[in-house]
């Protein structure tokens, strides 16, 4: 497969409901994370993510659910570190799939080079709310330490970010900024799609 080019802003999904209103607002890479859905429900989220990203020229991140992704002919996964310890990365290269993994320490930054993936994912960056976390915020200079490691593999910011704060880690390093709550818990989150992907994509020169 050819180097992979992630797009600055990357949006983190917990339902393809949200795709037809934040898409238009020029998300081009977007993650679907769903949880505590029965597998035909998924089967059927998925596939529907799929076809809208498509419609729109956007990427789709399938997140844990690598077998799925498979049958559905998904071109992207997504595995935590927990996910790997049942996943078969195997069988995800063998159907051509990219992967991109989390990482929070070095050994877990060890773990996910050994698997030559097309992204890395480094958090949290700041502290966030979407879930209690066990590791500490990695801070702005943690961004450059990992990307300095990981060289031409793209690298993911994620974690407690705004559009401020992740015009920041891609000055820090990092080739793409993630998001779930900013966006998704925003009183407009259209708006504030909107928002990102122009904080994201504004060239450092015009700073």
């Amino acid at each position: 497969m050819s180097a992979l080019l992630l797009d600055p802003f990357y949006l983190i999904v917990d339902a393809a409901d949200w795709l037809p209103r934040l898409l238009p607002q020029g998300v081009r890479l977007v993650q679907l994370r769903v949880k505590d859905c029965d597998e035909a429900a998924l089967r059927e989220e998925i596939a529907r993510a799929r076809e809208l990203c498509a419609a729109h020229g956007a990427q789709l991140v399938v997140n844990d659910h690598w077998r799925l992704a498979i049958d559905l002919s998904c071109d992207f996964v997504h595995l935590g570190q927990g996910d790997l310890d049942t996943a078969d990365v195997a069988a995800i290269r063998a159907h051509g799939i990219r992967l991109g993994v989390s990482t929070h320490d070095e050994a877990e930054l060890e773990r996910a080079l050994a698997l030559s993936p097309d992204y890395v994912a480094l958090g949290p960056i700041y502290p966030t709310l979407l879930k209690q976390m066990a590791f500490a915020p990695q801070g702005l200079d943690k961004i450059g330490v990992w990307k300095r490691r990981i060289g031409e593999i793209p690298l993911v910011a994620i974690g407690g970010l705004t559009p401020l704060r992740a015009r920041a880690a891609l000055e820090a390093g990092a080739d793409s900024a993630c998001v779930v709550t900013d966006v998704l818990r925003a009183a407009d989150p259209e708006a504030r799609a909107h928002e990102w992907v122009a904080a994201t994509r504004r060239p450092a020169s015009s700073e």
